[in-house]
């Protein structure tokens, strides 16, 4: 298996500190608002490499931060009356309604980095006694300077970035492009004793306590967005290996934007849509396969027309998948024929096939492509002269190799009879509308995917044929 690695701009052979094991570590919301879909891309990414990487064997530990304390949260809770742990509670309970919907496996851990306060002091505290950190006023900078290696992993050059700095300047700072670690507390808001006074911790330092906390101090992969590269996960490193003199993570995975008409989705340009707006117009499955069908470092352009076309991509996909489950009924035999073993071997191909492309810096799609090809060679070969132990095994390795990426798991048959009977209702209103061309094209198109349908004076009925 082979990982693009932001650290070294390179993909290299993934090899875990310890065989069989991954420690990952992914950056998760600030609860002040819904995520949105560009959000959402970055959470099924992880989401999406964390089951792979299961898939292949690995025991993951896998943790995702909340962010509870934050500038914009005590923004947002003074606009609304309410506490920060107040507006908190609630948008973490609302990103697991949608990250639940979006079908996103629970973190093994969620920390808040209210949680981790008392450690944040104590990782701080190393940090000055080691001379990387300084006091002012109540405030705690790190100083950038004093780690030669500052800019590794986002490739910014520190010279250029202390020339931008001295635009807006805190005369304070030793250096324009030092950085909070803990900031002294305001009026009216959240605060904790420390050393220094009472305050908070800055955003940077949370991530490094709770991943050092529960995941130690050199970890597998760190994943976020690729927003996140500069300045958040350069700090991370910064601050971490100065503490600990050992490198802080040895994988780095950045997921790309996605964009409305060529810009960034965010909240800040207003030009988002959340991913709970998403999921009442569209099913999990196909929000996936859209956020899934790039490969996760190309930006990606969101629009309703690309979500339909990722819909209609995904029936073609189920419309195989509903072949097969009716072909269990009809073929009659049962045992795998000799011809048929040879076939067997071919559709254990594509699963090599889709392997080779995951296993390339989780190409999904690549992989996606492959499900295609599989799908076609299945329309293909398997019929009603096949062997219900054939179809079984194609029927299996479909949803296999889709549960990877959390398509291709719906019953075909309850979502069959629900389509049925919209279909049914779509007909009875326009044979009251008097629309009678298109109440007849309904009846038609259910015919010709062997559904008759039924007028009885008890209503209409319908049935396989």
């Amino acid at each position: 298996m082979r990982i693009y690695n932001t650290l070294t701009n390179r993909k290299e052979d993934f090899k875990p500190i310890v065989a069989g094991e991954v420690r990952m570590y992914a950056c998760g919301p600030t609860v002040y608002n819904f995520f949105h879909v560009g959000n959402a891309r970055t959470f099924v990414v992880c989401d999406t490499i964390r089951k792979y990487l299961e898939y292949r064997g690995y025991k993951v530990k896998f943790v995702q931060n909340f962010t509870d304390i934050d500038d914009k949260m005590i923004k947002k809770a003074n606009e609304e009356g309410t506490t920060v742990k107040e507006l908190g509670d609630r948008y973490i309970e609302e990103y697991y309604k949608d990250a639940d919907e979006l079908l996103l496996k629970r973190a093994d851990i969620n920390p808040r980095a209210t949680e981790f306060v008392e450690d944040i002091i104590g990782f701080i505290k190393d940090l000055i006694e080691k001379g990387y950190a300084y006091e002012v006023e109540g405030d705690v900078y790190f100083s950038t300077k004093k780690f030669n290696e500052y800019g590794k992993l986002s490739g910014q050059n520190i010279e250029e970035l202390q020339a931008g700095a001295r635009i807006n300047v805190d005369d304070r700072k030793k250096d324009p492009i030092d950085f909070a670690l803990w900031k002294a507390a305001k009026p009216e808001e959240p605060s904790w004793e420390s050393p220094w006074g009472n305050g908070r911790p800055g955003w940077h330092i949370e991530c490094s306590s709770m991943a050092s906390n529960l995941l130690g101090e050199t970890i597998d992969i760190h994943a976020g967005g690729s927003d996140l590269a500069f300045p958040h996960h350069e700090n991370e490193v910064a601050q971490s290996e100065c503490r600990s003199g050992k490198q802080f993570a040895n994988y780095w995975i950045h997921s790309a934007f996605v964009n409305v008409n060529n810009q960034k989705m965010s909240k800040s340009l207003n030009n988002f849509f959340t991913a709970r707006d998403i999921l009442k117009k569209y099913d999990a499955e196909v929000i996936r396969f859209f956020l899934l069908a790039a490969h996760y470092r190309t930006q990606l352009n969101f629009s309703l027309e690309l979500l339909d076309s990722a819909k209609s991509s995904m029936e073609r996909l189920y419309n195989a998948i509903y072949n097969l489950d009716n072909l269990l009924e009809a073929v009659k035999e049962e045992n795998l024929r000799d011809d048929e073993i040879e076939y067997k071997n071919t559709l254990q191909g594509y699963k090599e096939k889709f392997i080779e492309k995951m296993d390339d810096d989780f190409n999904t799609a690549d992989a996606i492509s492959v499900l295609f090809d599989l799908v076609k060679d299945i329309n293909c070969n398997i019929n009603n002269n096949s062997s219900k132990e054939i179809v079984e095994y194609a029927l299996s390795l479909i949803r296999e190799l889709g549960s990877t990426m959390s398509i291709l798991q719906r019953s075909t048959k309850q979502s069959l009879e629900e389509e049925i009977e919209s279909l049914i209702e779509e007909r009875q209103k326009a044979r009251k509308e008097k629309n009678w061309s298109l109440a007849d094209k309904v009846r038609d198109d259910l015919k010709a995917r062997g559904i008759v349908l039924e007028d009885t004076p008890q209503g209409v009925r319908w049935k396989k044929i």
